[in-house]
């Protein structure tokens, strides 16, 4: 029996029709959403809506609309939109610079509230963005960069373990065969993937593996070759950790999923 707070609980109405833009640390969805029974997430969320109407309800039961919110992880909450509406779903990792910088405006009492989720929209969205054609909406790798402000350019280790990872993600990998290949101690090249990336290795890891798993997906392979693939145990596995992070199912990302994917 699933648990009324379980993230798999989630059920959708109406068709989710759009692009999903997947990088290490966040995931985006633009274009038309449906609603979502309550349900919560491990990600960070913000809503920018730029057509139509979207109403959110929080645990409190205040169900009201909203042009903009940023709601905060493990917080239960419904989605209701009409059949136009057209927004953009931006997920971040808590433990990335910008899902850090956003959480960071999400505590207190009230984090739970509607109010205080459109409050953090206000502080954190430019004014463009909350408009019916927001550049914001439409550029949510700028949002991204602006809140997690990671340093510029690349260590060479760092860029060595980048380009080793992709070959490793199929099996296990660990931070010190990473450090070991780039000449660098493990406590250094960690602390160069939090520094420069703004996401410590664990998570990004965890993202290099849903990436390549929607990468082998779209290309064709089943979501059990994928998940294989990809380093995770079996299908079930990925659908569990796409469900806790984003609350959709990994179907429902690949059907929006562009085949050009880099």
């Amino acid at each position: 029996m699933t648990r009324p707070d379980d993230p798999d609980r989630m059920d959708t109405a109406g068709e989710w029709r759009g692009t999903t833009l997947l990088q290490p640390g966040w995931l985006a969805f633009i274009g038309a959403v449906g609603a979502a029974d309550p349900h919560a997430h491990a990600a960070v969320q913000v809503l920018i809506v730029t057509d139509g109407v979207v109403e959110l309800t929080d645990p409190h039961q205040v169900r009201r609309p909203v042009r903009a919110a940023i709601i905060p992880t493990r917080v239960r909450h419904a989605l209701h939109a009409d059949p136009s509406v057209r927004a953009t779903m931006l997920y971040l990792d808590p433990a990335s610079g910008a899902g850090r910088c956003l959480t960071a405006r999400l505590t207190g009492p009230h984090h739970d509230r509607i109010e205080q989720w459109e409050a953090a929209a206000r502080a954190l969205l430019p004014p463009a963005g909350l408009g019916a054609a927001g550049d914001a909406a439409r550029d949510p790798a700028t949002l991204v960069r602006g809140w997690s402000t990671p340093a510029r350019g690349r260590h060479p280790a760092l860029q060595h373990a980048l380009r080793t990872l992709p070959q490793l993600l199929h099996g296990p990998v660990r931070l010190a065969d990473l450090a070991g290949a780039a000449g660098i101690s493990v406590s250094r090249l960690g602390h160069l993937f939090t520094a420069e990336l703004a996401l410590p290795f664990p998570p990004y890891l965890r993202w290099a593996r849903l990436r390549r798993a929607m990468e082998l997906a779209a290309g064709g392979a089943s979501l059990t070759q994928a998940a294989h693939g990809a380093g995770f145990a079996d299908s079930s596995h990925l659908t569990r950790v796409t469900r806790e992070m984003f609350g959709l199912a990994p179907s429902r990302l690949l059907a929006a999923l562009p085949s050009n994917t880099p």
